[in-house]
């Protein structure tokens, strides 16, 4: 297909050219960063923007063009850019001091306010990030256990270290792992028989959120808590990303209890933030006042700013109508945008619930990573990159995460865009049959 081939090398060619401050930032961090980069998501060849600004739902790179932001920080910036509330609340911490050696009254209030919202977590502890809250939650169970062996989910992603498209990831912690198939509760259960005894904890999340926006179907998820019960594993459930699909996450859409939840992103306030917690007796392990505690140490647990940031984005601005009504939005987007791919008969469509969605170059069902295998990157790569030439932010991927002020009239942009990208590459984009 020489056509997309050269379409999408003109449009690449064109984002170069109209970005040589990013490419100069990314030249001058290639001297100290491996690639020029120490977050491996955020790069694209030839390189990544560098944004210096944003406002709202707007940002601004190192070139002077403006965005749309529908990317929101791979869901850690639902509150949008420079929320008052919150940099109010961070700037009444600085005041007071940065590292106050001790504890402070803002985290227990913080850890009530998560608990309000999450009732699984009877208990919990703060980390530095959401793959750290998933190696304690991991931890937890094979303490609690004393087994080794977690079920996992091909194209299920935990963290950095903790990462499973294609099977699994060469930087991978050493558990022992079992990968199943997502969304298919037969492979499960036979992947799972020769180890019930050795199963530590099944480990998923309700939507493979880095995996394609997949959503997890209820009697899959449901099914997984009875497979876990049967086995005497704990279920962890990774609400690092779809914790915001309602004021309670996923879980209590679904009228799912797991014994383990595992939170990030937003939560902190758009500061570095993570959480783990569940039943009290599980959780009672990590009390220092016992004899045999198991040891969770972290310097920034309980940052000051993470702790004021977080406490004031929960209790200030993320009402559950609020998020109801941005759940909402997002839907009607994404089932705005699917319309539009029908009816100009390309063979694409926006997978996800509420407001995350991913783009994906294929039609058709879409339920593990499996259905993802015939997709040609690059009718994704040519509308990112013709996008982005039109003020529109996402991920490389396809990956989109709205923000609170991604409002109605964002939401208009989005889809003129994305249909004037349409209009102009028609021809070059597959077709439905």
């Amino acid at each position: 297909m020489r056509n997309i081939d050269q379409a999408l090398a003109t449009a690449i060619e064109r984002y170069r050219q109209a970005n040589p401050a990013s490419e100069r930032i990314h030249a001058d961090a290639t001297q100290a960063l491996p690639g020029g980069n120490t977050r491996s998501v955020l790069f694209f060849p030839p390189f990544p923007p560098a944004m210096v600004r944003g406002e709202g739902c707007r940002l601004w790179d190192a070139d002077g063009h403006a965005y749309l932001d529908a990317l929101g920080e791979f869901t850690a910036g639902l509150y949008g850019h420079s929320e008052p509330a919150i940099r109010a609340a961070v700037a009444e911490a600085l005041a007071g001091g940065l590292s106050l050696s001790s504890h402070t009254a803002r985290e227990g209030a913080l850890a009530r306010e998560v608990q309000r919202r999450f009732p699984s977590m009877e208990l919990l502890r703060f980390t530095n990030s959401g793959t750290e809250a998933n190696l304690m939650a991991l931890a937890t169970a094979c303490a609690h256990t004393g087994r080794r062996k977690v079920l996992v989910f091909k194209g299920g992603y935990h963290g950095g270290v903790l990462a499973f498209a294609g099977g699994g990831s060469p930087v991978n912690v050493p558990h022992e792992w079992i990968v199943a198939r997502y969304n298919d509760l037969d492979d499960v259960r036979a992947r799972a028989a020769p180890h019930r005894g050795e199963l530590a904890a099944i480990l998923v999340e309700p939507m493979l959120g880095s995996g394609g926006c997949i959503p997890g179907e209820p009697a899959f998820l449901h099914g997984l808590r009875a497979l876990a019960d049967d086995c005497g594993a704990l279920l962890v459930l990774d609400e690092v990303m779809t914790s915001r699909l309602s004021f309670g996450g996923r879980q209590a859409l679904l009228g799912l209890r797991p014994d383990l939840t595992t939170l990030g992103k937003y939560f902190g306030g758009g500061l570095s933030f993570g959480a783990f917690g569940g039943r009290a007796g599980l959780m009672q392990g990590y009390d220092p006042r016992g004899e045999r505690a198991w040891q969770h140490a972290g310097t920034f647990n309980n940052n000051v700013l993470t702790m004021a940031a977080g406490l004031a984005g929960l209790t200030q601005v993320l009402t559950a109508e609020r998020l109801q009504a941005l759940n909402a939005r997002g839907d009607a987007l994404r089932g705005r945008l699917n319309a539009l791919l029908v009816e100009q008969g390309v063979a694409m469509q926006f997978t996800g619930l509420g407001s995350l969605m991913q783009l994906q170059p294929l039609a058709g069902p879409v339920r593990s990573a499996d259905d993802l295998a015939a997709a040609d990157d690059r009718f994704k790569a040519l509308v990112f990159f013709e996008l982005l030439a039109r003020g529109v932010f996402m991920a490389r991927r396809g990956f989109m995460a709205l923000s609170l002020p991604f409002d109605d009239a964002a939401c208009d942009a989005f889809a003129a865009a994305l249909e004037d990208v349409v209009n102009v590459h028609r021809p070059l984009l597959p077709a439905c049959d």
